[in-house]
């Protein structure tokens, strides 16, 4: 480019600078992200335990799915427990979640209901979703304790609902129930307020009209709504799933003391056990059971999206397919 003196006017590039304002993301980003992500395929394929410099290829991965001899058989057994309890607890708290959240969310947004206060019912269904997982658990166990300190218990057996205590903490059915649903009620007001905005994001004039052909409220309901609401839940269902599938907190910290309930006990809280417990030495299966997890993920998430995938692109590309040949 020139100028009136027919010099030349040196261009200026501000674009390596943006490049260093964003490399401390990438420098952190590498180091808490993709270091530990490559270390435990390593971990999954490099032995197990004080064996960690052996590569033992997918003898890891067969153990866990498979099993073999009586270690190996033992490995397996507790590896489908985790992952049975991991998908009983997931379907267990985001069913129901799921159904309130969409009755609360087509409640707080019909314009012909008059409710008061709304603001202060988004907010208190909210507010369970700020608590800290550890202040939840330490709060349902003092009150579902399984002695008779216990409030919950204590009031059954005062009024004559029960002649025994009731295993809130240690049953193997009580436990699940529970932490479904400590989860349902920590996480529906979430979910609750994505699918308002999912909602308020609707065209009002679709509804209006529909009233005026005369559908139901639960017509429209199920005729507009959900059909349109379909992006939003695929992110409820997606990020619900990915949530549910690497649970530790709740199973991790509902228990009495440090004991593990095994029937609650997800494949978050597997790993975590084998890899600090020096005393097994199973970095592998750690390291095995979350590559598996990983790969679980990953399928499941494509499911979701090829089910919820949009028939008119699908039609687009069908066409254009047809073009071409």
């Amino acid at each position: 480019m020139a100028n009136r003196s027919g010099g030349r006017i040196r261009s200026i590039s501000y674009a390596k600078y943006g490049y260093i304002f964003i490399l401390p993301f990438f420098l952190v980003y590498a180091i808490f992200q993709i270091y530990p992500l490559f270390n435990t395929f390593y971990l999954s394929f490099f032995g197990n335990g004080k064996k960690i410099d052996e590569f033992v290829g997918f003898e890891n991965f067969k153990t866990l799915l498979f099993g073999g001899g009586f270690a190996q058989q033992a490995a397996h057994d507790s590896f489908i427990r985790v992952l049975s309890n991991t998908f009983i607890l997931w379907f267990g708290n985001f069913i129901p979640q799921i159904i309130l959240s969409l009755v609360l969310a087509a409640w707080f947004t019909n314009a012909r209901l008059k409710i008061p206060g709304k603001g202060a019912y988004k907010i208190i269904m909210y507010m369970p979703n700020i608590i800290t997982a550890a202040s939840a658990a330490a709060l349902f166990v003092m009150l579902f304790s399984d002695s008779q300190l216990g409030a919950i218990n204590a009031m059954l057996l005062k009024n004559g609902f029960t002649t025994e205590t009731i295993s809130f903490v240690s049953g193997k059915t009580e436990a699940r129930v529970m932490i479904m649903i400590i989860q349902t009620w920590m996480w529906y007001g979430n979910t609750t307020i994505m699918l308002m905005s999912g909602i308020m994001g609707i065209n009002g004039s679709l509804f209006e009209a529909a009233s005026i052909d005369g559908a139901s409220h639960t017509q429209q309901f199920f005729r507009i709504t959900l059909p349109l609401l379909r992006p939003i839940l695929l992110y409820t269902v997606v990020t619900s799933m990915i949530g549910g599938l690497q649970m530790y907190d709740m199973p991790a910290l509902y228990n009495v003391g440090t004991s593990q309930n095994k029937f609650t006990e997800t494949i978050a809280v597997y790993i975590f056990n084998n890899f600090h417990d020096t005393s097994l030495n199973n970095f592998g299966y750690s390291a095995a059971a979350s590559v598996i997890l990983f790969v679980i993920t990953s399928v499941l998430g494509s499911v979701c999206f090829a089910i919820n995938r949009d028939k008119d692109v699908k039609v687009k590309k069908s066409k254009k397919t047809s073009k071409l040949l």
